[in-house]
């Protein structure tokens, strides 16, 4: 029986290795209104996880916190904004690789809404319909219901709504057995 020796050869990069590139797509963020949940997604594409964000500059408004998400890269801000004011602040995504991205935002947050967006929609066909639920998102991606119980009628307002701000809102059908049908096409409003 023959042996066959084969060489082999390894490969050292020292301590230098491949950056994932990181990059903040999130141009901007909602404004918001002082007492009414504030919530907002800074997204990213590229990168790896785990990633670590930080405030270089600047603060996020009073009663708002920052949550690092890794599926995909990117920085929730949620909370009840307590003081109304402008806020700047810039963040750093750093990915696992050591790739990072920076941006700057701008926040408005006012004492009480002035602007009320009103919805309607025509009514489901389908049957045993107990009522609807309507969903409203920043982005067009990051989806939250904001009707705390069906609405019954076809009609809806919302007036969490924040000075300078696009948002997008969808609706959905309930029946009576508590099944959800899939979002409708949603609508773009942008308050003045």
């Amino acid at each position: 029986m023959k042996c066959y020796l084969l060489p082999l050869v390894l490969l050292t990069l020292g301590s230098s290795y491949v950056r994932a590139n990181v990059n903040i797509t999130t141009t901007t963020v909602p404004n918001g209104t002082v007492n009414t949940p504030y919530s907002a997604m800074i997204s990213t594409t590229g990168g790896c996880a785990p990633a670590t964000w930080t405030i270089t500059s600047g603060n996020l408004p009073a009663g708002v916190t920052m949550a690092a998400v890794n599926k995909p890269i990117s920085l929730k801000l949620t909370g009840t904004p307590t003081n109304a004011a402008a806020y700047a602040f810039t963040v750093v995504v750093k990915g696992c690789g050591g790739g990072t991205s920076t941006k700057s935002y701008g926040v408005t947050i006012q004492a009480a809404a002035n602007h009320v967006v009103s919805l309607n929609w025509q009514a489901s066909t389908s049957q045993n319909i107990a009522g609807y639920n309507v969903y409203r998102s920043p982005d067009g991606a990051t989806w939250k219901k904001v009707n705390v119980s069906l609405t019954a009628s076809t009609l809806y307002s919302d007036s969490t709504v924040s000075n300078g701000s696009t948002y997008y809102y969808a609706v959905t059908a309930q029946d009576i057995n508590g099944n959800e049908s899939s979002k409708c096409a949603s609508v773009k409003v942008a308050v003045p």
